[in-house]
């Protein structure tokens, strides 16, 4: 009797192992332009002279600003337009134009409109001479990152890199976090001096998190065990009543002898039972993925982590 008890067990966890659901996570992670970081930056541009103050385009181009200022995004950029419209050809003040129009296009995360931007218009001549360079170069990486241009995005990191080291390590670090790549967060955190920000990072997730394969071990033993380990009280109790109630109903129609039933009545409870192992496993990842969430988002803003944040001036 143990030994087919045991053989029963082992074909159970067999069968869950075909469900297994990867313990990696893939986490959200976002954030929240505000205007007070905005207003503590400064410029990248020299204040226009008078004389460009009272030019046509300079009328427009303050207008423009001031918009931006509020994040008026949508207005900020139409009225930018109309001063890259009318500013001279010649003058410099063309580019600094052109590169407002594409950060508001940034900062209001319309990605492909930034880079169509940014394709043709003259920023994609200019150097490290350009006051905005810097900035330029981390709205590119971000935008192609989100746009998942990966080709483009790893050649505008290395250019980050050889022109701006520190930024590179910060957006290398910034790229780990995002994607919950756990592996590359230790690797970096072993040149950290300790405790650091991601020791207490890593200290709470692994804390936390709970196991997928033991959610769904569980499930598969005492269906509902897998949900109530992760804390979900009314998904477990309906897991094991259904699968309880589909086990009865059909051990009743074998019992009196209604074979066709009693083989329809458990293809219903495979189903059930090999979902509720699934889905234990997925919700533990969903946990998971939570858990890392809350932390990796509050290092990434209190960090300034989050390309964004890394600007060094605005409007």
């Amino acid at each position: 009797m143990i030994r087919r008890s045991t053989a029963f067990l082992f074909l159970l966890l067999l069968f869950a192992s075909c469900y297994r659901v990867p313990d990696q996570i893939d986490p959200r992670v976002s954030y929240q332009i505000q205007d007070q970081h905005f207003q503590k930056l400064t410029g990248a541009f020299e204040p226009l002279s008078h004389h460009e103050r009272d030019s046509d385009w300079g009328r427009e181009y303050i207008i423009a600003r001031a918009f931006a200022d509020q994040l008026d995004l949508y207005r900020a950029v139409s009225t930018f337009k109309r001063a890259e419209i009318l500013v001279p050809k010649e003058s410099v003040r063309k580019l600094e134009i052109q590169y407002d129009i594409l950060l508001c296009y940034f900062l209001g995360k319309r990605y492909d409109e930034a880079t169509e931007e940014f394709e043709r218009s003259g920023l994609a001549h200019v150097d490290k001479s350009f006051p905005a360079y810097h900035d330029l170069l981390l709205v590119l990486y971000e935008c192609y990152r989100e746009m998942e241009n990966f080709e483009k995005q790893q050649r505008i990191y290395e250019l980050i890199q050889s022109t701006f080291p520190e930024t590179a390590e910060k957006l290398r670090i910034s790229a780990a976090l995002r994607t919950g790549d756990l592996y590359e967060i230790e690797q970096i955190n072993e040149g950290f001096q300790h405790p650091s920000y991601l020791d207490r990072l890593l200290d709470c997730y692994y804390a936390n998190k709970k196991s997928v394969g033991g959610a769904q071990a569980l499930n598969a033993i005492l269906p509902g065990a897998g949900y109530l380990y992760i804390g979900q009280k009314k998904s477990a109790l309906t897991a094991f009543l259904l699968n309880g109630l589909f086990i009865a109903a059909a051990y009743q129609f074998f019992h009196k002898g209604h074979t066709a039933a009693g083989i329809i009545t458990l293809s219903f409870e495979t189903g059930w039972y090999f979902g509720g192992i699934y889905g234990a496993g997925e919700e533990a990842k969903y946990y998971n993925e939570r858990v890392y969430e809350r932390n990796a988002s509050a290092v990434l803003n209190d960090c300034k982590l989050f390309p964004v944040l890394m600007l060094q001036h605005a409007f």
